[in-house]
């Protein structure tokens, strides 16, 4: 494709009309409780980025406008030490996003379709590139001569169809002849990109714009959770290794397998570097003296849940090292350290997200962290770690650790939002290990009601996890928020079920096929253990609520509540019909690993799955039940939602349907999340206190 049909300019991008920017809101915090409303009048902490000289650091913060319903995200500046005050650099409407040091005094970030520069000396801010088919983001080159960015390009209908459509410019028909037109929340219509050009005097040269992937007409990144970390400079500017999975329609539909290209920018040639592995291989990263290429490497096609191993390239030889083959946890997030001796790696590890080293001479390992808490990424500046951490109690800020640690506590840096937690009496979360059917060891979290007091009775929520491979970890999070719901009253119990990595790789294969086996077990062994075993806990006044899998969970539990362990359910976007599912999903490659298969297929049909479908057990149901679903949920589509609650109405129970024509899998919008919260809190009380 040609530089010039991507409609690119450098220069200052057109003035919109002014628009209030959303700033930090008031926040009035009652009798220390935590509610929905005060969840969402917390900053969220976004990117960050460490100053080269590592005194300074740059992040996103947004804050959100419930009356307006939505935010923004502007950018502040801090001493990267404890207690330094923050200082506010933009104040707009629109939201400042990726922030990159171009040197110790310039920044670039994002803005809508921007790349600026803003330097911190001067104050003042130009835009280097405006992209006018979108901007997703970007990374500067090592020498700070080039720019890698990504933008969209259109999906182009065959000639044939594209013919039908001749003047029809208002029809909203789509037609279709391969799979994969729409994916998790979103049609189809375009795909991402990364494209280089080079800068000159502060400016991007639009006339060098170079398309990395020519012609191809395969995303990259992949979506939809893929960015800036699915592509690298080499440390000499000479190349750049990216992720792809070059496969569109139904082949992309039924394989996982990606890999690591690396194209060199002086001849334009491109090389797979991981062929033959047949799993998802992503995020690649050069070491510092560019002789080696780190990735993150899944064996198997079609499992997305495969371990996720830390693969090592030697560029001269092309021999690769699995330095996680000895480790029974995944990684993410990998950095390496100046030296190019250990590379670091996010691993969930026993309930929470700890930092690992591991040696690249002997391939030794090394626990770097250690807490109660989740660090969902970090930034290594020479011998300081940069994370940014969250847990049950607190949503995410700066802390730091030293590389040479082990084990270690870190040092808070960043304070968003202390003066309104202060104000807040947080919740306990305690970890208990306790013994399932099969007489193994689970952890499951018990958070603590609101105000507890050990001479009272509280109800309980049993909390199912989606995924369904997804730790239930010292998470926080605006749609399945622990502190809302001990702020409502109520104990939480969170097992870490069959399926749940973070446990070895055996914990969490366990689960694929068999959806109404041992984790269903886990679920009411963990359910029955408190019950019996905390006198605070009313065994009579016991709920279950979960989304994705977790929903799929609640369905399956309402079919097999014979005892009554369960007085009301909550499901929030889960799968019913096993059958529909297989046919109304997009990626196919999931539901083969996980169902066996298609459900017209022989083996699929007489394995464990298909038949404990919910779907099945419904005239077993005889419990209040309240469905939740959403409209662009394409992974689990709403019809699966709306069968549910018709078939309890059906049923003759008492049951509710919270239905958002505007939604995703998740529940983002400001005002619908407060209104799903506000049902969540109000259909338990109804039925357990």
């Amino acid at each position: 494709m040609a530089a010039a049909a991507l409609v690119l300019a450098a220069g200052c991008s057109k003035k919109e009309a002014a628009e209030e920017v959303i700033g930090k809101p008031e926040v009035v915090v009652e009798n220390g409780r935590f509610t929905p409303d005060v969840m969402w009048g917390l900053g969220k902490m976004g990117e960050f980025a460490v100053s080269p000289d590592g005194t300074r650091m740059v992040y996103a913060n947004t804050y959100y406008s419930i009356e307006k319903n939505k935010g923004n995200a502007e950018l502040y500046l801090m001493e990267a030490k404890p207690g330094a005050q923050p200082e506010r650099l933009t104040t707009t409407a629109a939201s400042e996003f990726n922030p990159v040091w171009q040197d110790d005094n310039t920044i670039l970030f994002a803005r809508g379709n921007d790349i600026v520069s803003f330097s911190l000396e001067s104050r003042k801010e130009h835009v280097v590139l405006t992209v006018e088919t979108g901007l997703e983001g970007f990374k500067l080159s090592p020498d700070g001569s080039r720019l890698l960015y990504i933008s969209d390009l259109p999906v182009k209908r065959p000639e044939s169809i594209d013919a039908l459509y001749k003047g029809l410019d208002q029809t909203t028909g789509r037609i279709n002849e391969d799979l994969m037109y729409r994916h998790w929340d979103s049609w189809v219509d375009e795909y991402p990109q990364i494209f280089l050009v080079s800068l000159a005097g502060g400016k991007a040269d639009t006339s060098t714009i170079i398309p990395v992937l020519g012609n191809e007409p395969f995303e990259c990144p992949m979506r939809p959770w893929g960015g800036v970390e699915q592509f690298n400079f080499s440390p000499d500017g000479s190349a750049i290794a990216y992720t792809c999975r070059k496969k569109t329609g139904k082949d992309y539909s039924l394989s996982t397998n990606s890999d690591i290209y690396l194209y060199t920018i002086a001849t334009g040639k491109t090389v797979n570097v991981s062929e033959g592995i047949m799993g998802y291989d992503q995020n690649p990263v050069f070491s510092h003296d560019g002789t080696r290429l780190a990735w993150e490497s899944m064996e198997r096609d079609g499992y997305e849940s495969d371990k996720l191993r830390l693969m090592v390239l030697d560029l001269a030889t092309g021999e690769k090292t699995d330095y996680t083959a000895d480790f029974d946890y995944g990684v993410s997030g990998i950095s390496w350290s100046d030296d190019d001796k250990q590379i670091l790696a996010t691993v969930m590890y026993r309930g929470t997200n700890e930092i690992f080293a591991f040696g690249t001479a002997d391939k030794s390992v090394r626990q770097v962290t250690r807490g109660c808490h989740d660090i969902n990424s970090f930034s290594l500046c020479g011998s300081t770690i940069y994370a940014a951490e969250v847990s049950q109690q607190h949503p995410a800020e700066v802390f730091r650790y030293t590389l040479a640690g082990c084990n270690q506590q870190g040092e808070q840096l960043t304070s968003i939002n202390n003066e309104v937690l202060s104000q807040v009496r947080m919740s306990k979360s305690e970890e208990h290990w306790i013994r399932t059917s099969d007489g193994k060891e689970m952890l499951v979290w018990l958070i603590y009601p609101y105000d507890y007091d050990s001479t009272k009775v509280y109800p309980a929520l049993l909390f199912c996890e989606g995924g369904p491979q997804s730790m239930v970890s010292q998470f926080w999070s605006t749609r399945w928020n622990f502190e809302v719901m001990s702020g409502a009253g109520y104990f939480v119990i969170a097992p870490n079920r069959r399926g749940c990595p973070g446990f070895g790789t055996a914990w969490c294969e366990e689960i694929s096929g068999d959806y109404g086996g041992l984790c269903m077990k886990d679920y009411m062994t963990a359910t029955d253990y408190f019950a019996s075993t905390m006198p605070q806990i009313d065994p009579e006044r016991i709920g279950a609520c979960g989304a994705s899998f977790g929903a799929f969970s609640i369905y399956w539990l309402a079919g097999h509540n014979e005892n009554h362990r369960f007085k009301a359910f909550l499901a929030h976007n889960g799968m019913f019909n096993f059958e529909q599912q297989c046919l109304e999903t997009e990626e196919y490659w999931f539901t083969n690993w996980d169902l066996g298969g298609p459900y017209w297929e022989k083996n699929a049909r007489t394995a464990k799955s298909y038949p404990n479908s919910p779907h099945l057990f419904v005239e077993k149901w005889n419990t209040p039940i309240c469905v939740v679903h959403s409209e662009f949920d394409f992974r689990i589509v709403a019809s699966q939602g709306m069968a549910a609650y018709n078939a309890a109405k059906l049923r003759g129970l008492e049951a509710r349907y919270l239905y958002f024509p505007d939604e995703t899998h998740w529940v983002l919008k400001p005002q619908n999340s407060l209104l799903w919260h506000r049902n969540f809190i109000d259909w338990f009380d109804k039925y357990l206190k």
